[in-house]
This record gives C-alpha cells, sequence and structure tokens, in this order.
C-alpha cells in the first residue's frame, strides 16, 4: 500500500515538474476575460493573456481549481501530449525536426516529457516492477530452461542431492574407501548450487542475496572501496544506485551530445541545440517504451515477444529518427544507428561511473 502512495506520489511530481518546464504556449484556459489589470505585473490586458507576463486573465481561487492544476499537469500538459506520444513513438524523426524547426505550442517540450517520463518509470517499477524479470524470467543450466518456480525447484533437488553425495562420502571415509570420484560431483554439484542460487537472487529482484567475494583488487583504491562497500552493504549500495540514477538521469543528456556530434562532424546546418533535442527526445522515448513493456507484462503479454520488442525496439527507433530529424538516407540511417548503438553502451557506462562515484 505504501509503495502504491509513493508511486502516485512519484507520477503526481512528475506531472507537476513537467508542467514547470512546458512552455504555456497553446494553452485555453476557461472562463477568461480581457478586462482590467493583470494580476502579476498590472499591465492593461488586452485579452486573455497578458501580453507583457503570459499570466492568464482570469485566476482561480478554489480547491477544486488546485484539484484541477493537479490533474491538468498529471495528465494533460495543455492537451499537447496526445499529439506528441504518438509521433514519439510512430514518427519520431518528423517530431525531433518539426519541433526544432519551430513547432513549439504544438507538441510537449522534450525537457518536460522527459522529466515526466522518469518520474512516470519511477512510479510504474515500484508498482508494478521493470519489463524485465518476474515470475516470468528465465535461467538456462545444463541445456534446460527453467522460470523463477523452475529455479527454486532445481534448486531444491540440487541441494537434496549434495546432502546423498556427503553422506555417501561419509559412509566412503568411514570404510576408508577413495572418495576421489564422488569429490568431482560434490565439486561439479556445488557449482550448479552457486549458479542457481545466484540466477534465483537474480530473477526474483533481491541482487542482495547473492554471495559476492570479498576480496576484490582492481589496483585502483577508489574503486576497489566502492566494491567493498557494495558487497558489504549490497541492500543500502542498491537503494542509493537507484535513487541517484533516477536523481541524475539528466546527465545522459549533456553525455549523449558529444556522441551525436560525432555522427555529423562536417554538417553545418545542424549544431548541439539539434543534437541535444534529438537526444532528449530518444530517452524519453526509451524511457517510456520501458514503462509500456512493464504494463505489457503484467497484462500477460508472452516474455519472448516483450524480449524481441526490448531488443528490436531502440535500434529501430534510433533508425527512425536518425532517417527523419536529419534527412539521411537508409544507408546512413544504418550506419549510424549501429553507430549510435555502441556510442549508447559508452555513454551508459559513463553514467554508471558518475553516478558510482556519487554514491560511496
Amino acid at each position: 500500500m505504501t509503495g502504491g502512495f509513493e508511486a502516485a506520489g512519484d507520477l503526481a511530481t512528475g506531472g507537476l515538474i513537467g508542467r514547470a518546464f512546458e512552455p504555456p504556449a497553446g494553452e485555453v484556459v476557461h472562463g477568461a476575460h480581457g478586462e482590467g489589470l493583470c494580476l502579476n505585473c498590472g499591465t492593461a490586458l488586452k485579452g486573455e493573456f497578458c501580453y507583457r507576463c503570459g499570466q492568464t486573465a482570469h485566476v482561480h481561487r478554489t480547491l477544486s481549481s488546485i484539484v484541477h492544476d493537479l490533474l491538468h499537469g498529471v495528465w494533460h500538459f495543455e492537451g499537447k501530449i496526445w499529439s506528441t506520444l504518438p509521433m514519439l513513438f510512430t514518427r519520431p524523426g518528423e517530431l525531433t525536426r518539426r519541433y526544432i524547426a519551430g513547432e513549439r505550442a504544438r507538441f510537449v517540450s522534450p525537457l518536460a516529457l522527459f522529466l515526466f517520463s522518469v518520474f512516470l518509470m519511477v512510479a510504474t517499477f515500484e508498482t508494478i516492477g521493470g519489463p524485465i524479470g518476474g515470475d516470468n524470467a528465465k535461467v538456462r543450466r545444463n541445456g534446460s530452461e527453467f522460470n523463477v518456480k523452475g529455479i527454486a525447484a532445481a534448486l531444491a533437488e540440487a541441494e537434496a542431492q549434495q546432502k546423498t553425495l556427503e553422506a555417501q562420502r561419509a559412509a566412503i571415509v568411514a570404510k576408508h574407501g577413495d572418495t576421489e570420484a564422488i569429490d568431482d560431483k560434490l565439486e561439479s554439484l556445488r557449482s550448479d548450487i552457486g549458479g542457481l542460487r545466484t540466477a534465483s537472487a537474480v530473477t526474483t529482484g533481491k541482487i542482495e542475496d547473492v554471495k559476492l567475494s570479498s576480496k576484490v583488487h582492481t589496483g585502483i583504491d577508489s574503486i576497489d572501496h566502492r566494491i567493498d562497500y557494495a558487497i558489504k552493504e549490497p541492500k543500502l549500495f542498491l537503494y542509493k544506485l537507484q535513487s541517484s540514477a533516477y536523481k541524475y538521469s539528466w546527465a545522459l543528456i549533456p553525455i549523449s551530445i558529444p556522441f551525436i556530434w560525432l555522427l555529423f562532424p562536417f554538417r553545418r546546418d545542424v549544431g548541439p541545440y539539434d543534437h541535444a533535442i534529438f537526444a532528449i527526445y530518444s530517452l524519453s522515448a526509451m524511457t517510456m517504451g520501458a514503462v509500456g513493456l512493464s504494463l505489457a507484462k503484467v497484462i500477460g503479454l508472452p516474455g519472448g515477444m516483450i524480449a524481441t520488442v526490448f531488443t528490436a525496439g531502440p535500434p529501430l527507433h534510433m533508425y527512425k529518427q536518425l532517417r527523419g530529424a536529419y534527412g539521411i538516407g537508409r544507408f546512413g540511417a544504418i550506419w549510424r544507428t549501429i553507430a549510435l548503438l555502441v556510442f549508447a553502451l559508452v555513454a551508459g557506462l559513463i553514467f554508471f561511473i558518475v553516478i558510482l562515484g556519487l554514491i560511496a
């Protein structure tokens, strides 16, 4: 119940923060009038908005207006969200190009959409979990595939077999027999049990249950310190890692811009602003796509289909956005998509290193 309230709070906060960054152009205010002076700056009104500061002519002073502003901020973004989201997934290149060209009042601004998508992802993951993992998560062992319940059953079977072999070994030792063969079986079985325990912890989301060696020496003291901290306090480390990743997710934008520039180093008709809009819309699409897949998992979409979309969706979206936003051909979009996938991995690694440096 507490998680649900926290998720709702994150969602509302995301809408309000997105609303704060969203330009007011294109809004329609019901009941506005154009008489008298602006209540904000005192300028004589000549319409529904003050031409000097932009405040609406009519200002509500009721409790219902507070609720209206909250719901309006969370769900509507002045109605522009419904014209933005379909294009974000079906025609991302056209959306990017048109926003850069000047159609700012028609679409939700990239930064507002990005902030809202991040908070929406937080709310979704806290409520129902992410798109990967859960009861549908699977792992392979000795050529066989197991889901969460199958992993638990296989682990119980392996542990029972271990007890049987240990009893047999004790009997052999009592008779002063050779234990080499049974020792080999026990060593192999213990390795399998360790793998199954790790798989169980990962697929159920209990990463803190994974047993790691505390003797890690990379040769770099700062990295060794952080690894040691993660091993000693896994729950606290993972909590700090998750919260910091959400809090500093905006850092992916400046990290991504130089890599996008490398795709078009000799293009004089595009600049850093164009690359920034491209990056923000792309990050927003990936974030909201993860939310959509999480919902799809809850309603029972097959795990294989979710995995396919999770794997093939980002490259396809990048291809369409590159081709539409920068007006390039198929070949140019294909090789740039491949390069962008590599750059995305590098940018993600840089982001992880930055976050790692902040939390320990």
